[in-house]
């Protein structure tokens, strides 16, 4: 009896340490950005550009599927998001831009 009490109480001061320290990281959130081709064939481009309530549904749909709560932002990616390795980007119009979706917990 005694020694299943320390147990449980060993495990006390573990669960209420470890609870603050979850809370914090889900309070700080997860974000990763997500880099689509505008032309997927899905036709979700038209509705990510031009934003509103279609943009923010397919937006938050496309983070659902992909284990995230919903999305933070979306829209047309700036160049350097996608050719930030390359010293010289060949300029491209904004209708070949790919789209980006960032999704958070």
């Amino acid at each position: 009896m005694r020694r299943t009490l320390a147990v449980l109480s060993v495990l006390g001061v573990l669960v209420s340490a470890a609870v603050p320290a979850l809370a914090a990281s889900q309070a700080a959130g997860v974000e990763k950005t997500f880099l689509i081709p505008s032309s997927d064939g899905y036709g979700v481009a038209e509705c990510l550009t031009t934003g509103g309530e279609c943009g923010q549904v397919v937006a938050d749909a496309w983070c659902e599927s992909q284990g995230y709560a919903k999305s933070a932002s979306y829209g047309i990616a700036a160049q350097d998001e996608y050719t930030g390795a390359i010293e010289a980007a060949p300029a491209v119009k904004t209708s070949d831009r790919p789209i980006r979706i960032t999704c958070r917990d």
